[in-house]
């Protein structure tokens, strides 16, 4: 019996169906009366075993120099590359790979925490799309991940993109937002100390800078709001009515102290609160509507006896002025007729006498004719 091997292959050797030896590239020649087969095995495979158990082989020295083995337990899974480049993921169970042609190298992980590490990068080797194989889960900026394995916490996550082997072991992330955020307390009914029922509208701002303290409290933006309702309450709870529309502008400063008070035990930071309304009910509004009208009322009398006074200084001084001045007195005169003649066509004066006294009874007569009528 003649065997060739050639230089891509190697023949593993059977007498009686019992491994014997490896055979390297060359011609062989068997008695054909013997009972040995030669099973011919491509070294750009995996090894064929031929259904038998690959311990067989281990025994033979010479062929373990041409395999490199792995071993991969029920909780591992190897990566496999093939001359530096990805090849396949190996699940449970050994395996032999002739390094003959190819260099063979291989990442043990263990599946007990999925997480691919820094020495194994999928999307540098090719395979983000085998999602049979591969968990991939983002986390966007501005943000933090909660890592659950089996619904344990984990670990928390930095921006970024993480990748996890599919394995038995459940992996879920908890997004939690970094960003400043709202929260608005609408419409809420406080009674002031003089017992006037009015609606409030708030706002708060707040960053979350411990998500694990955060995730700790249940309804954790509902608590906060109980909070921020109680604060408001002690504050108007103690002022009449009056006082907190005067102090309206304090409310936020009071609110927000005492919030950051309270920011460690949720994990917060409290950036800012202030009232954004103050609604009072429908008779208190009609109430000081009248107060308003009659202060502006009376600031509008106050402002008319003072321009009263002031029309009545100006013309004292003016008429001392002409009394002084005889050539302002005779302007004056020349102003008043100007101002006659701008509605009256013609004007005759006779007689004696200055101008302004006889403009003067020209008016008077005009005056007395109009009674007449």
């Amino acid at each position: 019996m003649k065997v060739n091997i050639r230089k891509d292959e190697r023949g593993l050797l059977f007498k009686d169906g019992d491994y014997v030896k490896c055979l390297k590239p060359g011609k062989y020649n068997f008695n054909p009366f013997s009972k040995y087969t030669v099973h011919k095995c491509d070294v750009n495979d995996m090894l064929d075993t031929q259904g038998r158990n690959l311990s067989l082989f281990l025994d033979d020295e010479k062929l373990l120099e041409e395999l490199d083995i792995i071993d991969v337990q029920d909780h591992e899974t190897a990566v496999h590359f093939e001359d530096g480049k990805f090849s396949d993921v190996l699940n449970t169970g050994k395996y032999a790979f002739w390094n003959v042609m190819k260099k063979h190298e291989f990442i043990l992980h263990d599946l007990r925490d999925p997480e691919i590490k820094d020495t194994f990068d999928p999307i540098r080797y090719g395979v983000q799309g085998l999602n049979e194989t591969f968990i991939c889960i983002d986390v966007p900026d501005q943000t933090k991940g909660i890592l659950y394995y089996d619904n344990v916490l984990k670990k928390v996550l930095g921006p970024g993109r993480y990748y996890f082997f599919n394995s038995p072991v459940n992996v879920s992330v908890r997004i939690i937002d970094l960003r400043q955020q709202q929260l608005d307390m609408t419409g809420q009914e406080i009674m002031t100390e003089d017992k006037v029922t009015l609606r409030i509208n708030f706002v708060c701002h707040y960053k979350i800078i411990d998500p694990l303290k955060t995730i700790e409290i249940k309804n954790f933006e509902d608590q906060i709001y109980i909070i921020m309702q109680l604060i408001l309450r002690e504050y108007v709870g103690c002022l009449k009515l009056d006082e907190l529309l005067v102090k309206k502008q304090e409310i936020g400063a009071f609110v927000l102290d005492k919030l950051k008070e309270k920011s460690h035990g949720f994990g917060v930071e409290f950036v800012f609160a202030g009232v954004k309304d103050i609604i009072l009910p429908g008779d208190i509004k009609d109430i000081m509507n009248t107060v308003l009208v009659a202060e502006k009322k009376a600031q509008a009398n106050v402002i008319t006896r003072r321009e009263e006074v002031a029309s009545t200084r100006s013309l004292l001084n003016t008429a001392r002025l002409m009394e002084e001045n005889k050539t302002l007195y005779r302007l004056k005169e020349l102003e008043f007729l100007e101002k006659i003649c701008e509605r009256i066509g013609n004007v005759s004066l006779t007689g004696g006498g200055s101008l302004l006294e006889q403009l003067n009874l020209l008016l008077a007569d005009k005056s007395n004719q109009t009674d007449a009528k």
